[in-house]
């Protein structure tokens, strides 16, 4: 709801897609420059303690939001300098939240369920939210829909401050931050398939993500529609990514998921393409759901894998790598699809951006092999594949799976 109020209200107040891509930077970019630190800290800290904090911090700023917009305040500043603050926020509880996944699961063989579980209900949020954004909007102004997200973290600091979970295993680490940020970096550069993942998750955040940031102007001056219709492409979306999740909590094994990335990242960029040709709602619709299927079914399968792969006592270290290149990555896209929009239109840029998505895709299938390669001795290690000397009938099968 959030994400669609802070849109609405600069295109609102400005009508600049310019601005609608600031706005967007400056709400990410710290996530970029601060997530290496965060994940050090990660390692070191009680992640549930993190998350408590992060989340208290995050609902005195919806509810700086509420006060300032109900009480006709607000201006681009205060949204700029606020957004930022809500990605410093992000920075310390996006690595902790991801890592602190794994901590609630007792068997690693639940982890990728775990992982499209929790996806499911983060894009039945999705769905839900934009959809509810666009009805209080309409009826009132955005000022409400901070309100609501402000009280919506009490639900969520009550339910951290309740969770009964393992233990965490907390080393006391005699190296520097610069150390184990060295440390980390060596491991994420210097193992293949971490970096390859990752790369081709830069690629689709900096080119494919920032379409949402011009949603507005699609609703608005493509499709000649209001808040309402916003919440109708946000919500194909969600619907799209819901699908995806269920698609991904059923399956029973990690086997399978890293042909996915490459075909998941071309349908996103493929719906992207078709989607700025569109000029009806009718066919905007199906298409942002493919957007929405593509993006989080890439985004599950790269996350189920990472967090399969990845040594424990760097799981916070990689995990805000991968922040970085999520939602890191976002605001230069964010700055550079506004700035794009502005000078050829958005739904060229959207053209552009899924054109380099679908490169990206066949870029990640010339590494395919690889990446397989080098992930299945961490399979058989983990139980997931065959031993190495396990009968030759057991090894075709293997091959069958994958």
């Amino acid at each position: 709801m959030t994400r669609l109020a802070t849109s609405w209200l600069v295109y609102r107040l400005t009508g600049s897609a310019l601005l609608l891509g600031l706005v967007g930077f400056a709400g990410q970019i710290p996530t970029f420059l601060l997530a290496p630190f965060a994940g050090v800290w990660v390692d070191r800290l009680n992640r549930r303690h993190v998350l408590i904090v992060t989340q208290v911090l995050a609902m005195l700023q919806s509810f700086a939001l509420a006060a300032l917009t109900l009480s006709k305040h607000i201006n681009i500043p205060e949204i700029i300098v606020l957004s930022a603050l809500q990605g410093a926020i992000n920075a310390f509880d996006m690595p902790g939240r991801q890592a602190f996944v794994v901590q609630m699961i007792e068997h690693r063989a639940d982890l990728g369920n775990a992982i499209a579980l929790n996806s499911s209900m983060v894009n039945i949020a999705r769905l839900v939210g934009p959809s509810l954004a666009g009805a209080v909007i309409a009826l009132s102004n955005e000022g409400y829909c901070f309100l609501i997200d402000g009280i919506s973290y009490i639900a969520v600091i009550a339910s951290l401050v309740a969770m009964r979970v393992k233990p965490q295993d907390i080393r006391r680490h005699a190296g520097s931050m610069l150390a184990q940020l060295k440390e980390g970096w060596t491991y994420v550069s210097g193992f293949a398939p971490i970096r390859i993942i990752l790369l081709l998750f830069a690629i689709v955040s900096l080119m494919g993500w920032p379409f949402s940031v011009l949603m507005p102007i699609f609703a608005g001056k493509i499709l000649h529609g209001g808040p309402h219709t916003l919440g109708f492409l946000m919500g194909a979306v969600g619907v799209g990514a819901v699908i995806s999740a269920v698609s991904l909590a059923v399956r029973k094994s990690v086997l399978g998921l890293g042909r996915m990335i490459p075909l998941s990242a071309g349908a996103f960029g493929v719906g992207l393409i078709l989607f700025g040709f569109s000029r009806h709602l009718w066919l905007s619709l199906p298409l942002m759901l493919v957007c929405g299927f593509g993006l989080m079914q890439q985004m599950a399968a790269s996350n189920t894998i990472i967090q399969t792969i990845v040594e424990e006592n760097k799981r916070g270290r990689v995990m805000s790598y991968y922040t970085m290149s999520f939602v890191g990555m976002a605001p230069f896209g964010s700055l550079l699809a506004g700035t794009l929009a502005n000078w050829i239109g958005a739904p060229r840029t959207v053209m552009i951006s899924g054109a380099c998505c679908i490169v990206g895709a066949l870029w990640f299938a010339t590494r395919l092999r690889l990446v397989r390669s080098l992930i299945r001795p961490i399979y058989r290690d983990l139980g997931i594949l065959p031993a190495a000397d396990a009968p030759v009938t057991a090894i075709i099968e293997d091959s069958v799976a994958r």
